[in-house]
């Protein structure tokens, strides 16, 4: 499992024209699903995203979490982000788990983050056309791996 994370001011998330998951302050995660991800990656991922130090403490640095300064989660499942680019001029989709197992597994991603994080915990649509838009705030962009 893949997670890009931005530190945001602000982020949001539609789809046909309409939105569908919005934080302030806080943190946009573009998750990709690797086949074989399971619940052991979910575990770990949501203890990733929650607890990542990347929120500047009283002296300026990077020494808070996500639940340190309670901001938003907006999770957006991005099966591109998981592509094999490493040959040619075309993304191979073969190291992205196929659809459904993915769906499960956001989901399960999804849940987990809702049921441990009190800052709140908002989605996109898993399969639609988004529309992500966000103020990333540094930047400050990290890929986590689990």
């Amino acid at each position: 499992m893949l997670a890009l994370i931005q530190r945001v001011t602000q982020a949001s998330v539609q789809v046909d024209g309409q939105v569908i998951g919005q934080i302030g302050p806080g943190l946009l995660a573009l998750v990709g699903v690797q086949p074989g991800d399971g619940p052991a990656q979910v575990e770990r991922m949501t203890r990733k995203l929650l607890g990542y130090r990347v929120f500047a403490d009283d002296a300026g640095k990077m020494n808070l979490s996500l639940t340190d300064v309670q901001g938003g989660l907006l999770l957006v499942s991005q099966f591109t982000l998981a592509a094999d680019t490493s040959a040619g001029m075309r993304p191979g989709f073969s190291t992205a788990a196929v659809p459904h197992e993915a769906e499960a597994t956001f989901s399960q991603l999804l849940h987990a983050c809702r049921q441990a994080h009190a800052g709140g915990v908002e989605s996109g649509r898993f399969g639609a056309h988004m529309v992500v838009g966000l103020v990333n705030d540094g930047p400050v962009t990290f890929l986590l791996r689990v």
